[in-house]
C-alpha cells in the first residue's frame, strides 16, 4: 500500500474519532465580528489584503465575502509545517507582487499558535514600508508557549492548546474545508 493512501486512512480515522471545539454556528459568528472589525477599520482606506496559503484561504475567503467596500487581494506563502503536526524552520514560498509601500495591508491567515510564522511574516513585510500592517486570525489557541512578538490585531475565537484542523487547518493537509474547528483526539 502506497504512503498517500495510508494517510488518506490515517485523515479519515482522525476526522472519525476527533472532538468539535468550535461547531459551525460558532465559526460563522467568528467570521461576522471579524469582517465588521475588518470593515471598521479598513473601509475607504484602499486595503490590500494579504492571504497566507495555504490555511488562511478559507478564512480570507469568509471574511472578504462579508465585506462591501473596495480592497485589492493579494497572497503570501510562508510554511513552517509542510504537512507535519509540528513546525519546523520557516520556508517562503511567495512574497506579494503588489506594491505595499504606503498602503494599509492586513495579513489573514487561520490560526495564531506559537507564532513563529507570523513574526516573521510580519518583520519581512515592514521591510516594504507599509502605512499599517495588521494580523486578522480566526483562531488563537490558548497556551503559554507564544513567540514574545506574536501577536494579532484581529482575534476571531479561542480554541484549546490542541492539534486542530477545519476552517483552513489541516490536518497532514486533509479536512482544511471543514466549516468546524475540530481537535485530534486525546
Amino acid at each position: 500500500m502506497s504512503a498517500p493512501v495510508n494517510r488518506f486512512e490515517e485523515a479519515a480515522r482522525v476526522m472519525r474519532e476527533a472532538d468539535c471545539v468550535c461547531d459551525a454556528a460558532a465559526v460563522t459568528a467568528a467570521y461576522d465580528r471579524l469582517a465588521a472589525a475588518v470593515s471598521a477599520e479598513y473601509a475607504g482606506r484602499n486595503p490590500l489584503f494579504l492571504s497566507v496559503m495555504i490555511g488562511g484561504l478559507v478564512p480570507t475567503a469568509q471574511i472578504l465575502q462579508r465585506l462591501d467596500f473596495a480592497f485589492e487581494l493579494d497572497y503570501l506563502h510562508a510554511t513552517r509545517y509542510r504537512g507535519a503536526t509540528s513546525g519546523g524552520g520557516l520556508i517562503w514560498k511567495r512574497q506579494p507582487d503588489t506594491p505595499l509601500e504606503g498602503r494599509h495591508v492586513l495579513v489573514i491567515d487561520d490560526i495564531l499558535d506559537e507564532g513563529h510564522t507570523l513574526v516573521a511574516v510580519r518583520k519581512a513585510l515592514l521591510e516594504f514600508a507599509p502605512a499599517s500592517l495588521k494580523i486578522a486570525v480566526l483562531a488563537e489557541k490558548r497556551h503559554d508557549r507564544r513567540a514574545p512578538e506574536a501577536h494579532a490585531e484581529f482575534i476571531g475565537l479561542a480554541v484549546p492548546d490542541r492539534y486542530v484542523f477545519g476552517c483552513g487547518m489541516d490536518y497532514k493537509e486533509y479536512w482544511r474545508q471543514l466549516p468546524a474547528i475540530y481537535a485530534v483526539k486525546q
